[in-house]
């Protein structure tokens, strides 16, 4: 997949040009954001003035460890998004071939292709998996993976914290493997720019050496130590999104979507026309996702507030 291939979620300003308003008439929905973003604590004196610390990263990974049950022999990288990981990932290994089941999300095959590699199913050298992927929601089990015997195995979690008994974390100590954790869908904080990665001591080294210090902003790491501690928080949350993720099912299905997966953040519809669908709520200012590779998927994040009625009145109208 070439770097101009590559399609996302998000676009409110080319929306806004095409179809009208302001953005902040609009309601984006093509994202699989939480609505309901984590509250941002009151920051320490000097945050915004000083460099990051050992003890602001310290108190992050020590959060992080706690949360997603990480062994202490298993090392743990905080940056500045899990994108930046992804970028460099390809670079950890001679270059060869990956496999990464499609439909998923491009980044990954957009980073290893700009890299040199080459995707294949025949005995890759690398293999990576979205769990649950994105758009369809598909978990993967141990025994499922499509390369057991790859040097390099790479496991996107940026959709897991939803469903955590689903993790894929007890394959983190294994030679070779780095579980990709996002900080922004879960807990809706995506303008933070803040992911994880967690896995083989030797990789992680050396994508700590790529990062450079001070990989991760003051305010980040304050915000996400706070929010990856407060387990009451994420549990309330992830009840809140089921019942969400219900009532827009009910919504699109009512209008005459089919369900096809997802996940409690982001859902997937088989509609008669995508792009049909897109255009009809875009005219009533709310933005979805469709897909390049299949003409009748539609995916739709969650409302909230004022969301509901608004999403309700373009289905009906």
């Amino acid at each position: 997949m070439k770097a101009s291939q590559r399609d996302h979620g998000g676009g409110i300003d080319a929306a806004t040009t095409r179809y009208g308003g302001t953005r902040i008439d609009w309601i984006d929905l093509s994202t699989g954001i939480n609505p309901q973003p984590y509250p941002i604590p009151a920051f320490p004196a000097g945050t915004w003035t000083q460099l990051p610390d050992s003890a602001a990263m310290n108190a992050l990974i020590t959060a992080a460890r706690h949360f997603w049950k990480v062994p202490e022999d298993i090392d743990i990288l905080a940056s500045s998004g899990a994108s930046a990981l992804i970028a460099q990932i390809p670079t950890l290994h001679a270059t060869g071939e990956v496999v990464i089941p499609a439909p998923t999300y491009n980044e990954h095959a957009a980073s290893f292709d700009a890299n040199g590699w080459q995707q294949s199913s025949h005995n890759p050298n690398a293999q990576i998996i979205v769990h649950p992927n994105n758009p369809d929601g598909r978990l993967w089990t141990p025994a499922s993976l499509p390369a057991p015997e790859a040097q390099l195995t790479v496991i996107d979690e940026s959709f897991c914290d939803v469903s955590p008994e689903k993790s894929l974390m007890p394959l983190a100590g294994r030679p070779g493997t780095l579980i990709l954790k996002s900080f922004g869908k879960f807990w809706g904080l995506a303008g933070l720019r803040l992911g994880f990665v967690i896995g083989d001591p030797t990789l992680l080294s050396h994508l700590r050496e790529r990062l450079g210090p001070w990989s991760v902003s003051g305010p980040a790491l304050h915000i996400g130590a706070a929010a990856l501690s407060d387990e009451k928080w994420a549990t309330s949350t992830r009840l809140r999104l089921v019942e969400d993720s219900k009532r827009l099912d009910g919504l699109m299905q009512t209008a005459g979507a089919e369900c096809l997966g997802g996940t409690t953040l982001f859902r997937l519809y088989n509609v008669s026309s995508g792009s049909d669908w897109q255009t009809r709520l875009a005219q009533h200012h709310i933005w979805t996702r469709t897909f390049p590779y299949n003409k009748q998927w539609l995916r739709l994040g969650l409302p909230t507030g004022e969301g509901w009625p608004r999403l309700e009145r373009a289905l009906t109208e």
